[in-house]
């Protein structure tokens, strides 16, 4: 099964930037789409983001678009999350997610939890 593994989470001050980065092991993800979900505290998980197989095609939250960039470097097995101009309503675990077959960012979006691999997630603190 694979595995993911996120970095590049940390605390930044709004208007801030991070990049987020989500490694994958134990299986090759150059046919899969893969995605970002948040879950602030207190409130339910959320996507964010999805990019398809190929990279080609991405498709984000309204709280996300014009803001953040999902891209992925299939070479390297590896998916990337940016946030640009953060606001602290951003603060949250962002997780790093595979489906296990689509290929496609509407794979992702509509995929029910179980068919998606995802990862321990790592934190995002924007101060004000």
């Amino acid at each position: 099964q694979v595995q993911l593994a996120e970095s590049g989470g940390g605390l930044v001050q709004s208007g801030g930037s991070l990049r987020l980065s989500c490694a994958a092991s134990g299986g090759t993800l150059g046919t899969v789409a893969m995605g970002w979900f948040r879950q602030a505290p207190g409130k339910e998980r959320e996507f964010v983001a999805a990019i398809n197989w190929s990279s080609h095609s991405t498709y984000y939250a309204d709280s996300a678009n014009g803001r953040f960039t999902c891209s992925r470097d299939n070479a390297k097995n590896t998916v990337y999350l940016d946030l640009n101009n953060l606001k602290p309503e951003d603060t949250a675990v962002y997780y790093c997610v595979a489906h296990r077959t689509g290929h496609t960012f509407g794979d992702i979006v509509q995929a029910p939890p179980a068919n998606l691999n995802w990862g321990q997630g790592t934190q995002v603190t924007v101060s004000s």
